[in-house]
C-alpha cells in the first residue's frame, strides 16, 4: 500500500496494527467491495466479516432498502442550503421509536455527538468537570491524563468511573458535587450493566444536579431499537446515537428532554454537513427495517449462537483463551495474552474470517447460521494452529 495517508489508515480501528498486531503476511491490507456480511479485499479474496464497519452495519452492507434510499437521495442533490424535510421526519420517527428523546439535533459522528451532549450539560449546569465510563470518542474534552496535545487544562476536567462499581460510583459523584457538569457513560463494557450501578448513576446524578448522558453510540438499534435504555429500563437525560442508526452511513445524533435541548440556542453546535440528507434517507430506511423485521431480535438469536461457540472454544482452548465476553449482539474472546488474540485474527483471516482479537464482534442481519457455524469452525481450527505453534 501507498504511504499517501498518515498513520497507514484514516480509522485508526483498521490498522493492521489493531486488527492483526502488525502487517503480517496473508492478511488483508485494503478492501475494494463489502456486501451483506462478507468483504473482498484489494487482491479479490473473500471474508465473511464479523467486525460490521466498528459495529456501524447491523443490517448487512450495502442492503437493498438503504441503498435504494440513499441513491435516491444523490439524484435528489444531497445536500443544500436549507433544512431538508428529512431533517424534522427522521427526528420524529426517533422520538416515536425512543420516546424519552424528545428532541435530538444531528452530526456526522459519535465523537461529535458526544462533545455535543457535554457542551450541553456544561451550558445546562453551569459546571464544567465529567465522569466518563467507557470510551467516548477522540476529542478533548474525554482524555485522560496521559494524552498528548490535550491541553492540561482540559484533561483535568476529566476523570474515569468504574464500570458496574456502584460504590465508587457514589463516591466519585459526590466527591466531585457542585463541580459536576455530567456522567457520561456507555451501557455495556463487556458484560451488562448492574442494575444497582444504573440506579446509582441515576440517584447520585439527580441529587446533584448532573446530566446522566448515555453513550449509545455502538448500543442503539443493536441490543433495542432504543438501545441499552429501552433494553434495562433505564432512562438517561441525555442520549448519543450513531453507528447502526444509518446502516453505515455518516450520521449521529444527541438526543434527550426537550428542556436540556433548549441549550442548543444558548452555545454554538453546528456542522456543514449535519443535514445532507443521503445519511438522513439511510436512517430512515434503516430505522423502517428494523422495526419491520425485529431485528434487535434477530440479532439476539444469531448472536446467542455465536456467543455459545465463543464460549465453547474457551473452554476447548483454555490455555490461549481466558473467556468468551460480551452480550450475544457484542462479544469477543478474552486471551491470556494479547499476542494470542493477534495471531488467532491473522489465522482466522487467512481461512476467510475477519474476526476482532478485541472488544467488539457483531452479528448482522445478513448473517446465518450456517455461516456462524462455519466461522467457530474456523476459529476452532486456527486456534490449534496457535497451539500447534506456541
Amino acid at each position: 500500500m501507498s504511504d499517501a495517508v498518515a498513520g497507514v489508515t484514516s480509522t485508526g480501528s483498521k490498522r493492521p496494527e489493531a486488527l492483526f498486531g502488525g502487517p503480517v503476511s496473508g492478511t488483508p491490507r485494503a478492501m475494494v467491495r463489502s456486501s451483506g456480511c462478507r468483504v473482498w479485499d484489494a487482491d479479490g479474496r473473500e471474508y465473511q466479516d464479523f467486525i460490521m464497519a466498528l459495529g456501524a452495519v447491523a443490517l448487512g452492507y450495502a442492503h437493498p432498502a438503504v441503498t435504494e434510499a440513499a441513491v435516491q437521495a444523490v439524484r435528489d442533490g444531497g445536500v443544500g442550503p436549507l433544512p431538508p424535510v428529512l431533517e424534522e421526519e427522521v427526528a420524529r420517527e426517533l422520538h416515536a421509536l425512543i420516546p424519552w428523546v424528545e428532541q435530538v439535533r444531528f452530526l456526522k459522528t459519535g465523537a461529535e455527538a458526544m462533545a455535543a451532549a457535554v457542551r450541553l450539560a456544561r451550558i445546562v449546569t453551569g459546571r464544567e468537570a465529567v465522569l466518563g465510563c467507557g470510551y467516548h470518542g477522540w476529542l478533548d474534552w474525554s482524555q485522560g491524563p496521559e494524552a498528548p496535545g490535550v491541553p492540561a487544562g482540559t484533561r483535568a476536567l476529566y476523570a474515569e468511573l468504574p464500570f458496574n462499581d456502584a460504590e465508587k460510583a457514589r463516591e466519585l459523584i459526590r466527591r466531585a458535587g457542585d463541580t459536576l457538569a455530567a456522567v457520561v457513560f456507555e451501557p455495556v463494557i463487556l458484560a451488562p450493566p448492574d442494575p444497582e450501578w444504573l440506579a446509582v448513576l441515576r440517584d447520585e446524578t439527580t441529587r446533584t444536579g448532573a446530566v446522566l448522558i448515555a453513550d449509545e453510540i455502538k448500543t442503539i438499534g443493536r441490543l433495542a431499537i432504543g438501545g441499552g435504555a429501552e433494553r434495562f429500563g433505564f432512562r438517561p437525560d441525555l442520549v448519543v446515537m450513531a453507528k447502526a442508526i444509518a446502516n453505515g452511513f455518516p450520521l449521529a445524533a444527541v438526543g434527550g428532554r426537550r428542556e436540556l435541548m433548549a441549550a442548543v440556542t444558548r452555545t454554538w453546535i453546528s456542522s456543514t454537513l449535519a443535514t445532507e440528507w443521503v445519511s438522513l434517507a439511510a436512517a430512515r430506511a434503516t430505522l423502517r427495517v428494523m422495526v419491520d423485521r425485529g431485528v434487535p431480535a434477530q440479532l439476539g438469536r444469531l448472536g446467542t449462537r455465536l456467543l455459545a461457540g465463543l464460549g465453547e472454544l474457551a473452554t476447548g482452548h483454555p490455555g490461549i483463551v481466558r473467556a468468551a465476553v460480551g452480550l450475544p449482539e457484542m462479544c469477543c474472546l478474552e486471551f491470556h495474552e494479547p499476542a494470542a488474540g493477534a495471531a488467532l485474527a491473522v489465522e482466522a483471516a487467512r481461512r476467510g474470517v475477519l474476526f476482532k482479537r478485541s472488544a467488539y464482534n457483531f452479528v448482522s442481519l445478513a448473517h446465518d447460521q450456517a455461516g456462524i457455524d462455519g466461522a467457530l469452525g474456523v476459529l476452532d481450527e486456527s486456534l490449534r494452529a496457535i497451539g500447534r505453534s506456541g
